[in-house]
């Protein structure tokens, strides 16, 4: 009995105080943000091999009590949790099918991609909590090479995407142990947080991948943001992790200060690289993903043994 009031709970939202209509929530509340064919074959999956997913006994989920905690912290209304709880999972739900019509449509990586992110569960969630994604500090930050950077870019006074009010709760769930039915998700908040810049953005790099969310959808973005507003400007930063865990910044000539700033990716990524190759001691366990991925990078290129 206890798990079916909560969830009723998040099924039917409370009338408020004032006697004003309450918002929509559970199946309403879906079929008015993602659409009534959405809906229908949301419920027609549900005799299927997806029922692990939660979405149609979303109380019943492990993160659930986490999550409205987590929600509550934040200043997130409970309404607004509630809903966008729904869609997650409604989410997760849809996405494995999406994923086999992108690997059956094309090859293409890229297409693939734009193919999973069509996810209309996802993206009306993104909607939901866009007001959601206002940055803590003046400065928005974006990084790549592990969660460290993000929390380094954070103590020096710049707001990534996970510390937002909704990343922050999202960053400590695990709604699907399964990625490819997540990152898809992360795709698709990634750029509605980048498409909220109207400043200076710093980028902090500890590990190049070009095939990156950073490289490929973030800094895109970015790029067309910019068109708009010239006050958006791009701040490079290479970092690095010492061995006694402190992150650093690479200067221009490879020494470990407190801040380095770069106005281009290529001079950024090309002083990184150097250091990773020139100072990089094998022993160091933390900068270890940093090297491997410098190494693949060149080996890509044509360099052979770091030449």
């Amino acid at each position: 009995m206890r798990e079916q009031r909560r969830a009723t709970e998040v099924q039917t939202a409370p009338q408020a105080a004032t006697g004003r209509r309450a918002p929509l929530t559970g199946m309403a509340a879906l079929q008015q943000r993602a659409g009534n064919a959405a809906a229908t074959h949301w419920v027609q999956r549900q005799t299927g091999a997806l029922n692990e997913h939660y979405a149609t006994r979303p109380a019943e989920h492990p993160e659930w009590e986490t999550y409205q905690k987590l929600t509550q912290a934040a200043g997130i209304p409970r309404a607004e949790a509630d809903d966008a709880w729904q869609l997650l999972l409604g989410g997760v739900d849809s996405q494995r099918a999406l994923n086999d019509e992108a690997a059956a449509r094309t090859s293409d990586r890229q297409e693939q991609r734009e193919i999973r992110a069509t996810n209309s569960w996802y993206q009306e969630f993104v909607k939901l909590m866009t007001k959601h994604l206002e940055i803590k500090t003046p400065t928005m930050a974006l990084w790549a090479g592990g969660i460290e950077v993000n929390d380094y870019a954070y103590e020096k006074g710049h707001t990534p995407l996970a510390q937002t009010r909704i990343g922050s709760v999202l960053n400590v769930l695990e709604l699907h142990p399964d990625w490819k039915l997540t990152g898809p998700m992360w795709s698709i908040l990634s750029k509605a947080f980048v498409s909220l810049a109207t400043g200076p953005v710093h980028i902090f790099v500890r590990a190049y991948a070009p095939d990156s969310i950073l490289i490929r959808l973030e800094v895109p973005e970015l790029r067309l943001v910019q068109r708009l507003n010239p006050n958006v400007r791009l701040i490079w930063h290479p970092v690095y992790t010492g061995p006694d865990g402190r992150t650093r910044e690479i200067s221009r000539d490879c020494r470990l200060v407190d801040n380095a700033e770069y106005d281009g990716r290529d001079t950024c990524v090309g002083t990184l690289i150097q250091y990773l190759r020139l100072f990089h001691d094998e022993s160091n366990t933390k900068a270890a993903p940093a090297h491997k991925s410098m190494e693949q990078l060149l080996a890509a290129n044509g360099h052979k043994d770091g030449v």
